[in-house]
């Protein structure tokens, strides 16, 4: 089966497939919306008109059985941060997408009218219906409908009621091997969706099966592969603790942002640390290890029962738990479950969301620490679309004008996430010149700045900050176009056998002949690709910088600032 483009357009109802243009052919996932969106979107239209286009990427190993490959991309111009936007989540979509022979649904235009449409994706190609039954519905009472409504077992993307009112921190949601939500976060790529007046999209393979050009060859790689990811260590204590390892961790080093920015360390980190909850998880009968997408070895996500033992929240993972917790100073781990619960159901990214409480907190709408107070806006405000509700459903840049506050923690508009550039430095050189706002995941520094995974770069000093930040953007460019998880990043720093066995990998799909230096290539090409995009929308080497408080407010117990020039950033893009 040869992959093809499968492309919708909203204008007029129509769809059709077609071949993939050669320039395209070797790009998947990120790579492949990128190019995309540079090649057909307009850099200066408006993020939610007709000329903005939405993309979904399978990556170049989805479909297959290769251990950790079940990441999807999808791309477009951000309604949050004016840029270029890919967002990846694992479920099931990858794979079904793949299989389908889509090398990549593109949906274009807009409709006239207010109705909304459903899209069902098959090897055939796409068809567009009316909805009516699921407006206004959350991501679960979508994804349960659709599970009694379909035959077999369709992959399900959808967007809630965030996205349904085009909220700038709208997610696309993605139904997981076990009903539950995984999200594409960050940006507002959901308010894209809504734009389109697309509910949701159902995606069923029937036969369809990915082609392996050598398949001995493909196993023998994956055996190193996936031996390589269970060995490291960074991998057993995600599969233990799952990614709320870290607020201890990063408690410890001082770079915790805590109450709205203000302060390096968390004094409830305990309660809200991956040690607790995974103790709390087995006392109430949850599960300590699960997987996000069909062949994960790593198995980094959870399901958090309440204290009853029924289900709360599942993928329980350390960034919203920082957010809601650290930052709002909320330390009832229950509290944040329930949170997190309710902006999966919305689609709503809880990133940008929690630090958009923080900043409202420091305004004064909510004492920090009201856990109980930030549901309650949830469930009654956003929910339903009430002038704060949208407030707060725009992000923390929006919550931070209104309510005339200095202390904005956004690069591009958009939240930085659970470390602070202050007392991790390389992570900071990261949010600043990353192509999409502020994203620990386009360069993820901890790794060599606090694990002293890929050697040790002390996190206080600002040498080799930069050349890290962009080593590691590069290579993660290149690992966003496999349709892998990030977290195999670890292993590929540490582990010689790696790198090899997913290059060997990729080989072995296509019977083709990559080397270390194509991936390389393959990387540095991406972010190009997106400053190029950036630029054309107007964003010049000023829009990579940090707000004015972290070069002024020393942030304690290091009692330190970021200290980088403008000069010593745009050095980023020497490459």
């Amino acid at each position: 089966m040869n992959d093809k483009i499968f492309r919708v357009n909203l204008s007029n109802l129509t769809t059709s497939v077609e071949d993939v243009p050669e320039a395209w052919a070797g790009h998947g996932g990120r790579g492949l919306t990128s190019t995309i969106v540079a090649a057909e979107v307009d850099p200066t239209c408006h993020p939610l008109g007709p000329n903005n286009k939405l993309v979904f990427a399978p990556g170049l190993l989805s479909g297959t059985v290769a251990a950790n490959s079940g990441r999807m991309s999808v791309g477009a111009k951000s309604p949050l941060t004016g840029t270029i936007k890919e967002a990846n989540a694992g479920g099931t979509s990858a794979q079904l997408l793949a299989r389908c022979g889509c090398k990549a649904l593109i949906i274009e235009g807009k409709p006239a009218g207010d109705t909304w449409y459903s899209l069902a994706v098959t090897p055939e190609g796409v068809t567009i219906a009316e909805e009516t039954e699921l407006i206004g519905k959350g991501n679960f009472a979508v994804v349960e409908s659709l599970s009694e409504r379909l035959e077999g077992k369709p992959a399900v993307i959808t967007i809630g009621q965030a996205g349904e009112m085009r909220m700038a921190s709208a997610n696309i949601s993605v139904k997981d091997p076990d009903g539950g939500i995984r999200s594409h976060g960050r940006g507002g790529l959901g308010a894209v969706m809504g734009s389109k007046m697309v509910k949701f999209i159902t995606i069923t393979p029937g036969d369809g099966k990915v082609e392996i050009a050598d398949p001995d060859k493909f196993k023998a790689a994956n055996r190193a592969f996936a031996k390589a990811l269970v060995d490291h260590p960074v991998s057993q204590a995600l599969g233990q603790y799952g990614t709320n390892v870290l607020v201890n961790i990063i408690n410890e080093s001082g770079g915790l942002p805590t109450r709205n920015f203000t302060q390096g360390q968390f004094p409830g980190h305990e309660k809200i640390s991956g040690e607790t909850m995974h103790d709390t998880i087995q006392e109430r009968g949850g599960k300590v290890k699960h997987n996000c997408h069909a062949g994960c070895v790593i198995q980094c996500s959870q399901v958090y029962n309440d204290a009853k033992g029924k289900k709360l929240t599942s993928g329980f993972e350390y960034e919203s738990i920082w957010a809601m917790g650290a930052d709002c100073c909320v330390e009832n781990l229950d509290h944040i479950a329930e949170a997190d619960m309710i902006m999966d159901d919305l689609g709503i990214d809880s990133i940008e969301t929690s630090v958009a409480f923080g900043v409202a907190m420091e305004g004064g709408l909510l004492e920090f620490g009201d856990g109980a107070g930030i549901c309650k806006i949830l469930r009654e405000d956003v929910a339903n679309g009430t002038g704060l509700g949208r407030l707060i459903g725009n992000g923390a840049g929006a919550v931070g004008t209104a309510y005339g506050v200095t202390r904005v923690p956004v690069v591009k508009n958009q939240a930085i996430p659970a470390y602070d550039p202050r007392a991790i430095k390389g992570i900071g050189i990261t949010y600043a010149t990353s192509t999409q706002g502020a994203d620990h995941t386009m360069g993820y520094t901890i790794a060599t700045n606090i694990l002293n995974v890929g050697g040790a770069v002390d996190p206080l000093s600002k040498e080799g900050q930069v050349e890290l930040s962009r080593n590691l953007q590069i290579a993660t460019a290149a690992i966003d176009s496999t349709g892998m998880c990030l977290f195999i990043a670890f292993a590929a720093l540490d582990n010689e056998t790696c790198l090899p066995s997913l290059i060997d990998l990729i080989n072995a799909r296509f019977g083709i002949a990559l080397t270390a230096d194509d991936v390389t290539n393959l990387g540095m090409h991406i972010l190009k690709t997106e400053k190029a995009f950036n630029e054309k929308a107007g964003f010049t080497s000023a829009d990579d910088r940090l707000p004015e408080f972290f070069y002024t407010e020393q942030v304690p117990p290091h009692n330190v600032v970021f200290d980088f020039s403008g000069e010593e950033i745009d050095t980023f893009w020497n490459f």
